[in-house]
């Protein structure tokens, strides 16, 4: 499958703190006719609005999560860190994307586990029913009455709260 990948590393480069390759030898070279590896900063709002891409890969941080709805782009996520297997599991129950499958005991991941993901929701049948789901929720989020309202109940029941607290 195409794809392009934003690796982003603190120096820009393909090496680890050891000094050693992150990706496999030759892998650039074997995907040159149907990737990109980037190591530099990626427009990434622009690249998600861009009608060729089908899912995006994300760690599942807020932002990140958010930026793909904007566009309906269904989910393949690899949450590592604080709130990001929290935001991974909502969006597995909303039903817009899969989690990589990792290791029970240590966590850990392999590319055969990304790499069936990735099938999963570009080529299977069930790819459709997260693209569906995926455009429904930007459908919601992008109508700005229903987000004035949500937020006009919110505030009601802040006062409501607060006058109740206070009497």
């Amino acid at each position: 499958m195409r794809f392009m990948w934003a690796l982003r590393r603190p120096d820009n480069t393909n090496t680890d703190v050891g000094g050693h390759n992150v990706l496999p030898d030759g892998f650039e070279e074997r995907t040159r006719h149907c990737g990109l590896v980037s190591t530099g900063w990626v427009p990434q709002v622009k690249v998600l609005a861009h009608r060729a891409v089908g899912a995006f890969l994300t760690h599942c941080g807020w932002g990140s999560t958010l930026e793909s709805f904007m566009f309906g782009i269904p989910l393949v996520m690899l949450p590592f860190v604080v709130d990001q297997p929290l935001v991974a599991r909502t969006m597995v129950e909303r039903g817009v994307g899969i989690e990589v499958a990792r290791e029970e005991g240590d966590g850990s991941f392999d590319r055969d586990g990304v790499a069936a993901a990735v099938r999963r929701v570009m080529l299977e049948e069930e790819g459709k029913v997260f693209a569906m789901k995926a455009e429904k929720l930007r459908e919601v989020l992008a109508d700005v009455r229903r987000q004035e309202r949500y937020i006009d109940n919110l505030l009601d029941n802040l006062r409501r709260y607060k006058d109740e607290a206070y009497n």
